[in-house]
Formats: C-alpha cells, sequence, structure tokens
C-alpha cells in the first residue's frame, strides 16, 4: 500500500468486486481524480488542496493494477475500469462526480462519461483526446504513442524493464516538456517505487495490450459503439502546448463527441504531464471550469503542495 504522508486521508473502499486505494481531502460535490501510466494517485497532490479548498470534496484514487489497489487477474479494459469509477464514485457516497483524468486516465474518464453517464457531471481530460480520436490514425501513428504502445506488446519483457531499469524516470522525462523539470529525482523515485511492485507492471501494460488486441475482437468493437454516444455533460480538455503524444487535432476533434459545452485549455511550457510539469497553471484552468460550471466564484489555484 502506498502510504505518502500529507493532508490527505489515505484509505480503502470497495467498488466493482474489488478495493481501491483514495486519497481525499474536504467535503462537498465530488471531485475525483484518475491518474495515467506510470503514476498513482499522488500524481494529483498539487491539485488535491486547492480543489478541497474551493468547496469540493476532492478524492484521487489508485486505478486498477496501480498503486495500493487491487492488482486482479483481470478486468483492464475500458467498460470494466468504468465501472470501477462509477462504483467508487457511489461508495464515496455520491450521486455523481466531475471526474478528472489524465493519460490513461482520461481515457477512462470519457468512457465513464459514455457509459456510466448518470455518475458523472463533468469531465476533464488532461493529455486525453475521446477514445474514437485517439485510434484514428493521424492521431495513433505519431511516432511517441506508436512505438510506446507496441514496445507494450511483447510479452514480459517490458515488465522486466519497468522493474530493472530506470525506465519510469526516462519515460516520464521523454514525454515532458524540455525545461519542466519534471520529473525531479525524488519523485521519479517514487513512481518507479509505486509501479516496481509485482504484479503492478504486468497490470498496468494489460491497459496497453487490450487496446490493440481489442481492435479485432467483440469487446472491442462493443466499447466502440459504447463511445458513439456523444457526451451530455460539460467537458474541458487540457493539453501541454509541448506535449509529443497528443496532437492539437485529436483535441479539437474531440468536441465532436460532445452534446454539452466543450472548451479547450493549452498549458504552456508542458508536455503530456502538465498536472506536475506547469501545476499552478492546470489548478487555475481546474478551478476556473469548476467555478463557471458551478455559478461560483472560486478563489485560489496558486497552492501547491
Amino acid at each position: 500500500m502506498t502510504t505518502l504522508d500529507g493532508p490527505w486521508t489515505l484509505r480503502h473502499v470497495a467498488a466493482n468486486g474489488a478495493r481501491f486505494q483514495v486519497a481525499e481531502v474536504g467535503s462537498g460535490p465530488l471531485v475525483l481524480f484518475l491518474h495515467g501510466f506510470p503514476e498513482f494517485w499522488w500524481a494529483w497532490r498539487h491539485q488535491l488542496l486547492a480543489v478541497a479548498d474551493a468547496g469540493f470534496h476532492a478524492v484521487a484514487m489508485d486505478l486498477r493494477g496501480y498503486g495500493g489497489s487491487d492488482k486482479t487477474p483481470r478486468g483492464y479494459d475500458p467498460v470494466t475500469l468504468a465501472a470501477d469509477v462509477a462504483g467508487v464514485i457511489r461508495t464515496l457516497g455520491a450521486q455523481d462526480a466531475v471526474v478528472v483524468g489524465q493519460g490513461w486516465g482520461g481515457y477512462v474518464g470519457w468512457a465513464v462519461a459514455a457509459g456510466q453517464p448518470t455518475c458523472v457531471r463533468g469531465l476533464v481530460a488532461i493529455s486525453a483526446p475521446h477514445p474514437l480520436e485517439m485510434l484514428r490514425p493521424s492521431q495513433l501513428l505519431r511516432r511517441a504513442p506508436l512505438v510506446h504502445v507496441m514496445a507494450m506488446q511483447l510479452p514480459w519483457l517490458p515488465e522486466r524493464r519497468i522493474m530493472g531499469t530506470d525506465y519510469v524516470a526516462r519515460h516520464l522525462a521523454a514525454w515532458s516538456a524540455r525545461g519542466s523539470g519534471f520529473p525531479s529525482a525524488v519523485e521519479a523515485a517514487e513512481y518507479r517505487t509505486a509501479l516496481g511492485r509485482w504484479p503492478s507492471p504486468h497490470c498496468a501494460l494489460e491497459y496497453h495490450r487490450w487496446l490493440v488486441r481489442s481492435r479485432l475482437r467483440a469487446d472491442g468493437r462493443a466499447f466502440a459503439a459504447m463511445m458513439r454516444s456523444r457526451i451530455g455533460v460539460p467537458v474541458l480538455q487540457l493539453r501541454g502546448h509541448a506535449d509529443i503524444v497528443v496532437s492539437p487535432r485529436a483535441v479539437s476533434r474531440s468536441a465532436r463527441h460532445v452534446e454539452g459545452t466543450h472548451a479547450a485549455v493549452d498549458i504552456g511550457s508542458a508536455g503530456h504531464f502538465p498536472h506536475e510539469e506547469q501545476p499552478g497553471a492546470v489548478t487555475r484552468a481546474l478551478l476556473t471550469w469548476l467555478a463557471a460550471q458551478s455559478g461560483d466564484a472560486v478563489s485560489g489555484g496558486d497552492r501547491l503542495t
């Protein structure tokens, strides 16, 4: 179990047949944060307090297979992962939540909004285009994500690389903007430690493997059909200006899948991990958007931990 000290409360909650570790602070309407690869709930340490201070119940969860959550032998398809998130929302005592996700967490966030719409009152997708746009050749064939995803299809070698080398630090640095300073040595060590505990590497890579293997399977076609339902809640998309993974076109085209309001914000001097590279800018954009959705004035946005 990952237990990093801070002003949050760490506990486990049961949902969808598994246990999930959550870090929570504050009270009010629920804002649920979903991390991406190769991180865990701690990725949101910069945003949790500011969102709680603005009058929300801010919660960051470890996705299935990561951190302190259960490492189940299966369940790494987006339909199951969306059910995980919906279950956590209800276990936390909320009817719905604003879901904030980065990378794979954003991918899951889109799936929750489409497949479990009554649980979502708003979506913030960071470095995560709509799944149907992510699978378009113009986006999928970008060199960085293509090489990354295809390398993860090999059996066992990627797991050994994660556990036995500085792969995590190199991956975070390669996908961040030059000069951002992320990851620091401390951050790299925390993420390597959390992901390096078996079977976490295998579980994390199952996300990538499902993405490719499902293309010709019935479950992949069913997911694509589910995602053709237009998203009926407000959506905010954030993209690091120097992101080598997500194209600006994939973000702009994502708006066609949204019936609710859609806004997009470019985060300067940031790559694929803007919530960590430029946390103040991401927090300000998030709080401004949350205030617009609630109709209330929200202060703060620069508080970092």
